[in-house]
């Protein structure tokens, strides 16, 4: 997972966009109802700031110094203070005092308890999200969270359908200096990830080992290192995600040429853990900026240019049972406009109809408005990305990297699928949780005695990751027998 300072980076970013795009052009989307429901006083002041500024922008001097201000902020800012222009709410951020430790080492499942459980922590987060539900009609949690502080919320909101990205950051793949501290981090997944599990309807993990290396990189200049650059990327694909959430329903005879496919965190659920093969991990695929719907006649479609963010998947995977939920807002059509909403239908089911695979169902939202890019964004898009996200046929010379100030808005495609293309993902931690914690002589048994879990416990963790793998693979010869050995 992300260290604190890294979801404060994430948080900050989508808190930049979601305040734009509520002041902005979204029109019938709404923010009433979220978990992040931030004053909205603060969330003016960042809209007018990014006013005033563009407002200058037309004059070179000033225009420059801001630039060059930006880029030795992405350099050399170390702390999310350095570079956050939000003005948050003080009931919104929880800073952990006393700690004396790198984030990489929250990689450890026993500490990150600990944490939560010393000096009535815990008790102080709670009250955190009690202060925001109480001013929501309708909760919606969207953020990584500690086993324990889910569990709490499981447990005070019984009837709260829980959907759960869990992000992690290119930098706990970096700084493994031995193998020790590998087979911890291994371990470490494995229980995070069955115990988060287990308090979650529906779970999304998100992180790649190397994100600049990844197909989802293709028209972006990442450095895996910032966690500036991931965090944006990472917090884009959950604004995205989420934009069905903060839609407008609409009635059943009612049309609109601005959105369409408003659905809530329940109908989500529903649709991708709830079919016949009740899978509850999904894999989150998008792309940044999405294609033209009117490419070129050697150009894949949209759909085909959707690339994970979920690490481990497997690629080029037919799976008849896969469901999908695709959220496309801000996408090109012709002569270089924004595409209406019956284009964007027509466009998605022109390229599923073409395909001899394509999923069992596809529940599609689309938008017209685009992803509005931020004066505090870093400059992570590629000299192929021109000023409204279109994709150039021939690079921009003079910089490999494009900021808000080049690059003003994107065209967004992201899509969260059930499919049995995560089944390397879980058997991969299923494994490493039989090698390195349950085989008989295994070297970290007494690692999982120190993290406070018995013997009934193990088994407990080992059996629900098998149930994940025979659920997107019958035919698996893995048994909760042999788990238990």
């Amino acid at each position: 997972m992300f260290s604190t300072v890294q979801v404060k980076r994430i948080r900050g970013h989508l808190h930049r966009l979601l305040s734009i795009d509520f002041q902005g052009s979204l029109g019938s989307v709404s923010s009433k109802g979220t978990l992040y429901n931030e004053d909205s006083n603060a969330s003016s002041e960042v809209v007018t700031w990014a006013g005033n500024v563009s407002s200058h922008a037309s004059e070179p001097r000033k225009k420059n110094l801001f630039l060059q201000s930006l880029y030795q902020e992405e350099q050399g800012a170390p702390l999310m203070n350095d570079f956050s222009k939000v003005h948050y709410h003080p009931q919104s951020l929880y800073e952990v005092n006393g700690l004396w430790m790198d984030a990489q080492e929250f990689d450890n499942y026993g500490i990150g308890q600990d944490v939560f459980m010393e000096n009535l922590r815990g008790e102080e987060i709670c009250d955190r999200l009690r202060f925001f539900i109480e001013e929501c009609d309708h909760v919606q949690v969207f953020s990584p969270l500690a086993v324990d502080f889910l569990e709490s919320v499981v447990d005070e909101y019984t009837n709260t359908p829980v959907l759960l990205y869990a992000v992690r950051g290119p930098s706990s793949h970096m700084n493994l200096s031995s193998r020790k501290q590998k087979v911890v981090r291994d371990l470490h997944d494995a229980v995070s990830f069955s115990r988060l599990s287990s308090f979650c309807k529906l779970i999304v993990p998100i992180g790649l080992p190397f994100l600049s290396r990844s197909k989802a990189s293709t028209f972006l200049n990442i450095k895996d290192e910032s966690p500036y650059h991931c965090s944006a990327v990472y917090a884009v694909a959950l604004h995205s995600t989420s934009l069905p959430f903060r839609m407008e329903a609409l009635g059943p005879t009612a049309d609109s040429s601005d959105v369409c496919g408003a659905v809530d965190v329940n109908g989500i659920v529903q649709m991708l853990a709830g079919q016949s093969r009740h899978n509850m991990v999904a894999i989150l695929d998008v792309a940044m900026p999405s294609p033209s719907l009117t490419g070129r006649q050697n150009e894949q479609s949209l759909p085909a240019n959707l690339h994970t963010l979920t690490s481990e998947v497997a690629e080029d995977m037919d799976d008849l049972q896969a469901v999908e939920s695709m959220i496309v807002h801000g996408a090109i059509g012709s002569g270089g406009c924004t595409a209406s909403v019956s284009d964007v239908k027509n466009a998605i089911h022109g390229a599923y109809g073409s395909e001899t695979s394509r999923p069992m169902f596809c529940h599609l939202s689309a938008a017209r408005c685009p992803l509005p890019i931020p004066l505090p964004f870093p400059s992570i898009f590629g000299n192929l990305v021109g000023q409204h996200g279109e994709l150039l046929a021939s690079p921009i010379l003079g910089s490999a990297s494009r900021g808000s100030l080049d690059v003003h808005s994107i065209p967004m495609a992201a899509r969260m699928r059930s499919s049995s293309a995560i089944l390397p993902f879980l058997e991969n931690r299923l494994g490493n949780f039989r090698k390195f914690g349950i085989e008989r002589g295994c070297p970290r048994t007494e690692l999982l005695r120190s993290w406070g879990f018995g013997k009934d416990e193990v088994e407990d963790i080992g059996e629900t990751l098998s149930k994940m793998v025979r659920t997107v693979n019958p035919q698996s010869e893995i048994s909760s027998d042999s788990d238990s050995n």
